[in-house]
């Protein structure tokens, strides 16, 4: 249980309010997610926002390594397996083009030694999504995503210490939602591979938890301008499906995995529109020698 307690809070924290939503809201998710990616955020906001863009970069790398194992387990249970495939490919790129940023123009030595022990571990993970499916490369490669996204959530917290900004906070909270949708739909799918043990049904609460609370306070900030809550009204909507799914999982009743794997990349998306506004707003001071 303290193992569970300390990912967590390495991980982040995170209440959502559910209402109910129409069956055609839950669209196919976009299999290219990039509209955030350090080219298309816009060379004005790189001018203007360093430190917001160091934060977006950390947060995705964090977010990213739960994203290429859910992606991983659900090309071997044959889950929207396509999708899957280009989905994974487009997620190994952008954590690469984010890695080379930060490495490029961090220059704060403490996140700089974080920041190669991500870029290490991104390696191993990377090297392990090559492996053929067996339960010994679903295990490493769960373990390894579990250890990326705390490094990186590290990582995250020692750019927003530097970003002089009150909504660095609120950019890091929103990466950190959708690392959480992503962990919870890789725990879900990792129990269709067989694991059913007390552990991962107390991970999969724990993160329900966390997402549902952080959602609370990200969805009632000051800052949220319309183009913000207008995303997040679409994630209202795709977690409803999501949550049936993983509730009906945990009561052991039929659930739905391509519910799961269609509304965390909707999710995602969603989530990314707010991260992007909220990294035009995050400029950074004069960078520390």
């Amino acid at each position: 249980m303290g193992r569970v307690v300390l990912t967590m809070l390495a991980l982040g924290t995170a209440t959502l309010g559910v209402h109910s939503a129409a069956a055609a809201q839950l669209a196919p998710a976009s299999a290219a997610y990039g509209a955030g990616s350090p080219a298309a955020v816009s060379a004005s906001l790189r001018a203007e926002s360093e430190g917001g863009i160091d934060l977006f970069c950390a947060g995705r790398l964090r977010l990213q390594a739960q994203r290429v194992a859910k992606l991983y387990l659900q090309i071997g249970l044959g889950i929207n397996a396509e999708p899957a495939r280009r989905q994974l490919a487009q997620a190994i790129r952008q954590s690469d083009t984010d890695l080379a940023e930060l490495l490029r123009r961090l220059r704060d030595p403490v996140a700089q030694k974080t920041l190669t022990r991500v870029d290490s571990q991104w390696s191993e993970l990377k090297a392990a999504l090559a492996l053929p499916w067996s339960p010994a490369a679903i295990q490493r490669i769960n373990a390894l995503a579990e250890t990326q996204s705390i490094t990186a959530g590290r990582l995250a917290l020692e750019i927003e210490e530097g970003v002089d900004a009150p909504v660095a906070r609120l950019l890091d909270l929103t990466l950190r939602q959708s690392m959480l949708a992503q962990r919870l739909a890789r725990i879900y799918l990792f129990a269709l591979t067989g694991d059913n043990s007390r552990g991962r049904r107390v991970d999969a609460e724990q993160t329900r938890k966390e997402f549902t609370a952080a959602f609370e306070e990200l969805t009632s900030a000051h800052e949220n301008t319309e183009p913000t809550r207008e995303a997040l009204d679409l994630v209202k909507v795709q977690w409803v499906f999501f949550d049936q799914a993983v509730s009906d999982m945990a009561r052991g009743e039929r659930s739905n995995p391509v519910h799961v794997a269609t509304t965390s990349e909707r999710i995602l998306e969603s989530l990314n529109e707010v991260a992007t506004q909220f990294a035009a707003s995050a400029r950074a001071p004069a960078r520390r020698e």
